[in-house]
């Protein structure tokens, strides 16, 4: 293969201002955060709370707008049969990030938390709070190795170089700078990484639209030209399931950690809100040069271009639609910029992963589980080897299996059957416990799994109502592949009993317990009757602000509550009462 030179060039270029803005950021706040009674494992979690409107609305957008983003958008709107009305994407994490900044930013942020597993590990023991690090771990690591696959055959496609080379040079850059500055490093390079994006996407569109193979973008859109029209169609027995993919996205787009960490990050409880609420508009603008490359794709008569009379779809290429567009639509200096935009998506998500997984598993599961001793040094010095090891996980992964997207969609389900109906639960329901919790972590899991995933090729063991057999016809390969398809909306089942099940096996305990049912040395997980033993996490452990108000930490009361809102509703978690966060008394000094 030839190696494209300029391509190459323009690559490393953009490297190395992406690395020198990592060190800058590093060198620049590397005592910001540390002194005043904080510490500076802390400070690379969450930098010094104190990220600003700017700044902060960069990043947290940028979290959301990487390879898979921007590649799953153009290739869904490409896709004949599906187009725009199931490219879910946009609108669904847009709607995440304004539910999240309603309801779940101003309770997380104000009561100081450090990590999103802070509040189970606090409700419900530390044993509880390694099972949910699972899920969510599955879905930082399969979510970093899926777009940095997918950044390897982008880079592959437009300046053929090797796909391997590729995928370890992006990692270990984004690797290093996270090592080397933590949050301030990700979230500096967010903002470069994120006007890369802009430019580079929305630079591209003006010529590949006006390649004359290229038909126009509004005829194609609603008549069939070269294949069905983008804009797509929702058949009605097809409804439920575009339902449970778009609850999935808005509902299972809000228990991850790389949201907290930038709502924990902000500099208050109102600022994290509308951070949340800036960066759903951004996600939206963000995806609609994605959207436009896609129609381009449908509207492209290949047969005129460089890629050959076969299009995409029928190479099993549909997936790569947005670079193919760059390459074979676009002048070559043009791509290159296409490609910088690809590169900074990928990257940009990446470093927000792994320093994430690294920041739960060092503090809710090294320190908090298993050395509540451990000195600050120590805990600084775990985050940094296991950022290394994530990150190396996530690069094997890339390489050397051909399913990381099949794992990503699982993972990611798993965070929306699981993490959600548990951080319901823990932040505005009183009374539920670690048996509930477990409870509802094995019904939503058996559901989901039941329910199979053809990515993996994990036949279902439950048949919802609805279900079908499909043949899907492989290209290249020249086979046929039979598929179950589950139009029953069974993952937003699955989530809705998880959380009905945490709920009634709460109080069931509760009441087996109090009552005198059974005795309180069957309590075994001490969760209902020795509420304070050392498996539950005590607040000062889990926040540093003795002002924050945690009642969920109150001795358990067997009084009936006097209004139905108050026996069941957390309703302290809505109230202005419980923000004391010391950056929001100081913003204005």
């Amino acid at each position: 293969m030839a190696i494209h030179v300029e391509g190459l060039l323009a690559i490393v270029i953009f490297y190395v201002i992406i690395l020198f803005v990592g060190i800058w950021a590093a060198w620049k706040n590397k005592n910001s955060g540390v002194g005043e009674g904080k510490d500076q494992s802390e400070s690379i979690m969450v930098g010094g709370r104190d990220i600003g409107l700017f700044v902060g609305a960069f990043t947290m957008t940028a979290t959301w707008v990487g390879g898979g983003y921007i590649n799953g958008t153009a290739e869904y709107v490409y896709l004949p049969g599906y187009g725009l009305a199931w490219a879910q994407a946009p609108f669904g994490y847009a709607l995440s990030l304004v539910v999240g900044g309603l309801f779940f930013a101003k309770p997380m942020r104000s009561r100081g938390y450090v990590t999103m597993l802070d509040p189970f590990q606090q409700i419900y023991g530390k044993r509880m709070g390694g099972l949910l690090f699972i899920p969510a771990l599955m879905g930082e690591i399969f979510w970093s190795a899926a777009i940095l696959s997918a950044l390897g055959a982008t880079l592959s496609v437009i300046v053929d170089i090797n796909i391997n080379m590729s995928v370890m040079i992006s990692a270990l850059i984004a690797i290093f700078y996270t090592l080397v500055g933590g949050l301030y490093s990700v979230v500096y390079t967010d903002v470069v990484q994120l006007f890369c994006i802009f430019v580079g996407l929305w630079i591209s569109v003006p010529f590949a639209l006006a390649n004359p193979a290229v038909s126009d973008i509004g005829i194609t859109a609603v008549k069939k030209v070269f294949q069905t029209p983008w804009l797509g169609t929702i058949h009605p027995s097809d409804g439920w399931m575009w339902a449970d993919n778009f609850f999935l996205l808005v509902l299972g787009g809000i228990p991850w950690q790389v949201y907290f960490q930038r709502v924990l990050s902000a500099s208050s409880a109102a600022y994290a809100q509308l951070l949340s609420f800036l960066a759903a508009f951004g996600c939206l603008f963000m995806a609609a040069p994605s959207v436009l490359i896609g129609a381009i794709g449908a509207s492209t008569d290949w047969n005129q271009t460089s890629y050959g009379p076969v299009p995409p779809i029928e190479r099993d290429e549909s997936d790569m639609i947005l670079p193919i567009v760059l390459q074979h639509l676009c002048p070559p200096f043009i791509s290159f910029f296409g490609l910088g935009a690809v590169s900074a998506a990928v990257m940009s998500s990446t470093d927000s992963s792994i320093l994430s997984a690294s920041s739960m598993f060092a503090r809710n599961i090294y320190q908090l589980a298993f050395r509540q001793s451990a000195s600050d040094r120590e805990i600084v010095w775990v985050m940094r080897i296991t950022i290394f090891v994530f990150g190396a996980m996530a690069t094997a992964l890339a390489l050397l299996t051909g399913t990381v997207y099949g794992l990503w969609y699982l993972s990611s389900d798993l965070v929306y059957v699981i993490i959600f109906p548990q951080l319901i639960s823990v932040l505005f329901i009183k009374g539920t416990n670690t048996y509930g919790s477990v409870a509802g972590y094995v019904f939503g899991l058996l559901l989901r799994i039941g329910g199979g995933e053809p990515y993996l090729k994990i036949p279902p063991f439950i048949y919802y109502p609805g279900w079908y057999e499909e043949e899907k016809m492989h290209h290249l390969k020249k086979d046929v592949e039979h598929i179950v398809v589950q139009r029953f909306p069974f993952k937003t089942v699955a989530m809705l009993a998880s959380f009905l099940s945490n709920i009634i096996f709460s109080c069931v305990a509760r009441y087996l317990f109090e009552s005198g049912v059974l005795s309180h040395k069957y309590d075994f997980l001490d969760a209902v009757v020795s509420k304070h033993s050392k498996e539950i996490m005590d607040k000062t452990t889990l926040v540093g602000n003795e002002n924050i108000i945690l009642s969920e930490m109150a001795p358990v009361k067997t009084k009936i509550g006097s209004t139905l809102e108050g026996t069941f509703m957390n309703t302290d978690a809505l109230c202005d009462e419980g923000e004391t966060s010391p950056d929001l008394n100081n913003e204005h000094k």
